[in-house]
């Protein structure tokens, strides 16, 4: 990857690690699934007017939105309203590279390279040894629907992988307009679920934190985090990109931490130790094989 392209995927990474202490915010105040509604609104609206769409079947809108919007965050925000703590659950969702890499190899016949599988298996084992530090403070539930969450961000990516087969679009206006997908079917579940009595008393008591928690998960989270991520899809593999998400707990735990008093401990600097050295095993094992090789 350019080294311009790592920094993007940084950025990324940190949007996305905070992103987790905001939804704990924002499911505070608001009922999780008219929260996904409202950040989809307010993403598409009014940057939806200002954009045209990208040449692309409807199929394709649709996948996307229903994948990577509606499931992930549906599973995602109800998890953390029902007490899955934000940085574990940061943690938990970066499952999705698992999922991504075995989506990939089975849906798009991407291969395994010796350096990524081995980058993966260092980062999993910084993934269990940060999990076991939380014991059962980790819902079984919330658990469950977080990993759930991290399958369909990996349906998600292999759906941006697809668009990408149509050739270069503008991958912004693309997430602005698959924004429009999400709002209609995260109603009606708030609706079926949540109930109108808490719909409107939600809307009701809607507070500045929850107005500033809604426009972070819309504008940073959903515009620049997801129009970088299917930036960075359409240009690299999905396995050369997903594994950056693994870096994406050590912003989850340490915001957790200082917003809400998430402890840290020993175990968590071991295993992300583990985690940065999975990703640099997946990232510069080639390039270093490459440069010995050139100086043999």
């Amino acid at each position: 990857m350019r080294p311009l392209d790592i920094a993007l995927a940084l950025l990324v990474v940190l949007v996305w690690g905070v992103n987790f202490a905001v939804i704990r915010i924002g499911v505070g105040e608001v009922p999780p699934l008219l929260l996904g509604a409202l950040r989809f609104m307010l993403a598409a609206c009014p940057a939806v007017f200002l954009l045209r769409p990208p040449k692309l079947p409807l199929r394709l809108y649709l996948a996307y939105g229903l994948s990577i919007s509606v499931g992930q965050f549906a599973f995602l925000f109800t998890a953390i309203h029902l007490g899955m703590p934000s940085g574990l659950a940061s943690l938990v969702l970066q499952s999705q590279a698992f999922f991504t890499m075995l989506f990939a190899a089975l849906w798009l016949k991407e291969t395994w390279r010796g350096s990524q599988l081995a980058g993966l298996l260092l980062a999993a084992c910084g993934l269990v040894l940060i999990g076991s530090a939380h014991g059962m403070s980790m819902p079984l539930l919330g658990f469950m629907l977080t990993l759930a969450a991290a399958s369909m961000w990996a349906v998600g990516n292999i759906v941006t992988r697809a668009v990408a087969r149509h050739g270069p679009i503008n991958q912004f206006a693309f997430v602005v307009w698959a924004s429009l997908v999400p709002p209609l079917p995260f109603f009606a579940l708030s609706l079926l679920i949540e109930g109108p009595a808490r719909i409107a008393g939600a809307l009701a008591a809607f507070s500045w934190q929850s107005c500033a928690a809604v426009a972070y998960l819309a504008w940073v989270a959903t515009l620049l985090g997801y129009g970088l991520w299917t930036r960075l899809l359409s240009r690299y593999p999905a396995n050369q990109v997903a594994p950056f998400s693994l870096l994406i707990p050590l912003v989850g735990l340490s915001t957790g931490w200082l917003a809400f008093g998430e402890v840290l401990r020993p175990v968590h600097f071991a295993g992300a130790a583990l985690l940065m050295l999975g990703l640099a095993v997946n990232l510069f094992t080639d390039r270093l094989l490459i440069w010995a090789r050139v100086r043999a």
